[in-house]
């Protein structure tokens, strides 16, 4: 849906835009510069995050997040300040049909850029476009595949970038499956489903190798639908969003202490469960004790 801005990009933006919009008083959201932070605003920031260009109107406007870049993130918190009797956090409707092209090559279970190994041969794996894929939001999401020959179910363990939005790029021998090995490139659809895994068990947690108390980053795995965003409880009693990394992990530059924590995790459908007494197990795999509905 939406590709990443480097602070490049942004600095470009900010050099292009008009003068006035770098007033102290400009209006969040007021991308276009017409004092109204509206659909229109929405739909110039989606344009720049899904093309090349290098300005966005009133850059410093639209990042939302202060965090130098133009990102998923950015477009979300503007959506929510349009429409804030919406459900928030919704990436789109349960059963979404996307359409695009489907290719193949024998990479994905080892080394993927989801890092979510080791991935298990009961299935079947896809990478996907970097625009569907959105900084990891779709990291581990599993899809129903459908092509000429008929559909089957693949988990999302890589990346595509040369791909256009729609586009997966299958296992070898899963391609045979949807469309003839021959024709290498063929038109698919494929929409989201629940994890079958997610059923009997609850989501998961994988914390980086060098994990510490001062500095931590952490995974979801075995989540139902594909997350949103992640939260901790601090010292405070307040949750804390923690920052997605393109290398699909949740960030804490200041690390989280030493555990058991709380966390609090919100799917693409806005589906929102809390997790209490996570343990912290550096560089293992710990169950949590959640499960998002269907």
């Amino acid at each position: 849906m939406k590709i990443s801005k480097l602070t490049a990009s942004l600095a470009a933006a900010l050099l292009l835009m008009q003068p006035a919009a770098a007033s102290a008083e400009a209006l969040a959201g007021d991308i276009n510069g017409d004092s109204t932070a509206d659909a229109a605003d929405a739909r110039i920031l989606l344009s720049f995050l899904l093309t090349e260009s290098d300005t966005c109107g009133d850059a410093e406007a639209a990042d939302f997040t202060g965090d130098g870049q133009l990102d998923a993130r950015d477009l979300t918190l503007l959506k929510q300040g349009i429409m804030p009797e919406a459900p928030q956090w919704i990436l789109e409707p349960k059963g979404t049909v996307h359409t695009g092209f489907a290719t193949f090559y024998g990479g994905g279970y080892e080394g993927g850029c989801a890092m979510l190994d080791p991935v298990s041969r009961d299935y079947w794996i896809t990478a996907m476009n970097l625009a569907d894929y959105n900084t990891a939001e779709l990291a581990g999401a599993y899809l129903e595949v459908t092509g000429e020959l008929g559909t089957i179910n693949v988990l999302v363990t890589d990346l595509l970038p040369e791909g256009a939005k729609g586009d997966l790029d299958l296992y070898t021998d899963a391609f045979p499956l949807i469309a003839p090995a021959e024709k290498g490139k063929v038109p698919v659809s494929w929409r989201i489903i629940p994890l079958d895994t997610a059923e009997d068990a609850p989501v998961s947690y994988r914390y980086k190798v060098g994990s510490t108390e001062f500095w931590c980053a952490v995974q979801v795995r075995n989540h139902r639908y594909p997350i949103e965003r992640l939260e901790y409880l601090n010292a405070d009693g307040e949750f804390v969003e923690l920052p997605r990394r393109n290398y699909n992990y949740f960030e804490a530059q200041s690390g989280l202490g030493k555990g058991p924590f709380t966390f609090r995790i919100t799917d693409i459908y806005g589906q929102v469960v809390v997790d209490e007494n996570v343990a912290f197990t550096p560089e293992e795999i710990t169950e949590g004790h959640v499960q998002f509905p269907l």
